[in-house]
């Protein structure tokens, strides 16, 4: 059997084992998930497509699950040393752990993200990139969250997040913060959109 064969092979049972977990997790806590199933490849690589990997600063990844966009930030080329991944189930920081030998992972809440960086990152960030269920939080909670990215971010870093919604998941009019959209992802169950926020 060739390599790529037996590669994809190993993949489908990993990418089925990973929507097991998620639809477990999200049975018994389905507020702290953002979906019933790990991010989509597309939508993950398109998440992925909005880090600068010339960059040197960390990557904050918020709310990784099994690692659907961990994988495709790396697939990217940035460097898993680089990688911060803040999570707060305690199942999938152990699973994270075990993939990502060489990445930081963070058992805490992305919600309250300074109180959870605050000893972690010792400079500033180049990314923050989050699969948080944003729309099922009220705006003051979306509002904070992404103060706090700002404050974490390096100037005119990215702070990108994808959504299921039509409406963008932070408004697009917030002071001194520039605003792009990629296109609606068809090919993700359900579709999505991937939004970037930036502090001017």
């Amino acid at each position: 059997m060739p390599l790529q064969s037996s590669v994809r092979e190993l993949k489908k049972p990993l990418r089925l084992d990973d929507e097991v977990r998620f639809l477990r997790s999200w049975i018994e806590k389905p507020l702290h998930m953002g979906a019933v199933m790990p991010s989509g490849r597309v939508l993950a690589r398109t998440m992925a497509q909005y880090v600068d990997i010339k960059s040197s600063g960390p990557v904050v990844e918020l709310g990784p699950g099994t690692g659907a966009i961990t994988n495709a930030l790396i697939e990217h080329g940035v460097d898993q040393k680089r990688l911060v991944l803040v999570e707060y189930n305690p199942g999938f920081c152990a699973l994270l752990r075990d993939r990502y030998p060489q990445a930081t992972v963070v058992q805490g809440d992305a919600y309250t993200l300074r109180d959870s960086l605050w000893n972690v990152l010792n400079v500033p960030a180049a990314a923050v990139v989050s699969g948080l269920p944003l729309v099922t939080k009220p705006m003051l909670t979306r509002l904070k969250l992404i103060r706090e990215a700002f404050f974490a971010l390096a100037p005119g870093a990215p702070f990108v997040q994808f959504t299921y919604s039509v409406a963008p998941p932070i408004p697009k009019s917030l002071p001194g913060v520039s605003t792009e959209a990629s296109e609606r992802i068809w090919m993700n169950l359900p579709p999505a959109r991937v939004w970037v926020y930036r502090k001017r």
